[in-house]
């Protein structure tokens, strides 16, 4: 297998003729299905081998660690020795460039983003709002966007969970304030929310909100040689919780069509995406996400990138993404139930027919490490299916150990770009000082001492010498709210001291009666 950069596209396989993938049709997105066991991953690797030959990026997850062995020298096995000759070819064991990287930071160099970043739709998928708290959780963003009050927070922005758990505590203190100009946020609601995001950083995601954040050109590199970096995200523990996996590629892929600029046909892709267990990204998903997925797909190939899902079955896809997908390999499937049987019908159904196969028998025929191809070819119009054995990778196909992993990262490109965590002064700390700030000056006694204290307190119950109209600071928002609940406690040790007394010389009911009556508006205010 010659090491050299195709010119025409990735060798994949070969039947009765040679199965190629074109590189100028190659950010037509893809499918790769099959079920457990039939060569997906085999396949993934295969054609993230031929684009990085190609120059091309790959972005990829390794959900059970047995792709991290392409940035290893590959085995003459007698397996693959063979099977490379079966189709002309002669086998010659290969290394790629590969990037680890890891949302822990554990296996590789962490990934992070700000709140402000992921935005509101994707966070509530992430925490599993419903309605009601999605719409909480938007005020809390627009407020953090626009509310002069709180100028600064746009710079300083909503960065990690601590930000965003701060910013909602402000909003349940300041209900009324808050609703009255944005609509009505239920301090019960907020709760929920916040419990939700203590159980997201009790999985651990609390690492992935904060700074530096990645930037995207880091994931489109190639090495000396001209290979494309392979971008291998270490996803076996982040497969524990599904929704953020699911979340997180997603976001990547918004911020890839976000950022690139339109390039139109290429004559190869700038960066190719690999999206495995995709059926994680469908399941559940409310209709206003899938119409995100469905417009970020159909639009993201005129930004240069390819994005091919790896599923087992083809009915995990949605039928308007599916219908993106120009590029299908298909692995066998079992019909031994309903579900099963309609899916090889529809795995055939998307196919060019072709008169010498019977697709929907073929697929349920295959053998291990073969599959129906089928790629665009011409004027983009998909080749008929035809029937092949997957070439075998040039690299190790299996996992690598913690030292091989470490040397690689030791020589990474982005080494010790993304390692250290930073914490910027951001929207936890600017409300967490004007909380301070503002209770030391509004507690602060004009007349000194403790009849000045009591004074402002009391000032705080019966009046202020506020014009009416005047809006009140965000310092004094919160300080009214301090004052307040010292206020109350006084009053409270007030009445009962006078209940006592009363309650002496009058009788217990009487006494009682006397003191709701009196103090009753002191106590509720």
């Amino acid at each position: 297998m010659a090491k050299g950069k195709p010119d025409d596209g990735i060798f994949v396989g070969k039947g009765r003729t040679a199965q190629t993938l074109s590189l100028a049709f190659a950010n037509r997105h893809g499918l790769v299905a099959g079920a457990t066991g039939t060569g997906k991953t085999v396949t993934l690797q295969v054609l993230a081998e031929g684009f990085s030959r190609a120059g091309v990026p790959v972005f990829a997850a390794d959900i059970k660690g047995d792709l991290a062995g392409i940035g290893m020298l590959g085995e003459a096995k007698e397996a693959f020795v063979k099977r490379a000759k079966e189709m002309g070819l002669d086998y010659e064991p290969d290394e790629f460039p590969v990037v680890f990287w890891d949302l822990f930071g554990e296996q590789g160099h962490p990934i992070r983003t700000s709140i402000f970043e992921m935005g509101p739709l994707l966070l509530s998928r992430l925490l599993d709002l419903n309605e009601v708290q999605e719409g909480i959780l938007n005020i809390a963003f627009r407020l953090a966007d626009e509310d002069p009050t709180l100028g600064g927070l746009e710079a300083n922005g909503l960065i990690d969970l601590k930000d965003l758990r701060e910013l909602l505590s402000f909003m349940a203190e300041n209900a009324t304030e808050i609703g009255a100009r944005y609509g009505n946020v239920s301090k019960s609601s907020v709760g929920a929310i916040q419990r939700q995001l203590l159980v997201l950083e009790n999985q651990g995601a609390e690492k992935f909100f904060g700074e530096p954040a990645l930037k995207i050109e880091d994931l489109m590199r190639t090495d000396r040689e001209g290979r494309g970096i392979v971008n291998m995200l270490a996803a076996d523990k982040l497969m524990e919780n599904p929704r953020l996996y699911a979340t997180f590629l997603l976001w990547l892929l918004s911020e890839l069509f976000e950022e690139l600029p339109e390039v139109g046909d290429i004559d190869r892709p700038k960066l190719v995406f690999f999206f495995d267990e995709a059926h994680l990204l469908f399941t559940d998903a409310p209709k206003a996400l899938l119409d995100k997925i469905e417009q970020v797909v159909r639009l993201i190939r005129s930004k240069g990138v390819g994005v091919y899902f790896v599923t087992q079955n083809p009915l995990d896809v949605p039928d308007k993404v599916l219908a993106q997908l120009g590029n299908r390999v298909q692995h066998a499937l079992r019909a031994f139930t309903p579900r099963d049987q309609r899916a090889v019908k529809a795995a055939a159904d998307t196919f060019r027919k072709n008169p010498k196969l019977d697709t929907v028998t073929a697929i349920t025929e295959l053998g291990k490490g073969e599959a129906l191809v089928s790629f665009l070819e011409g004027n983009g119009i998909p080749s008929m299916v035809s029937r092949a054995m997957i070439r075998p990778p040039a690299a190790r196909l299996g996992p690598i150990t913690p030292d091989e992993r470490q040397r690689i990262m030791a020589a990474s490109p982005v080494r010790g770009r993304y390692d250290r965590a930073v914490d910027p002064e951001s929207a936890y700390e600017v409300l967490r000082k004007r909380l301070t700030e503002s209770a030391a000056t509004e507690a602060a006694p004009e007349g000194g001492g403790l009849v000045g204290g009591i004074g402002g307190m009391l000032g705080g119950i019966f009046g202020t010498s506020r014009p009416r109209g005047q809006r009140l600071s965000t310092g004094q928002v919160i300080a009214r709210e301090v004052t307040r609940s010292v206020t109350r406690r006084v009053a409270g040790q007030i009445a009962a001291n006078i209940g006592k007394s009363i309650g002496g010389s009058m009788g217990g009911s009487v006494g009682r009666a006397i003191i709701r009556g009196a103090l009753g508006g002191i106590l509720r205010r």
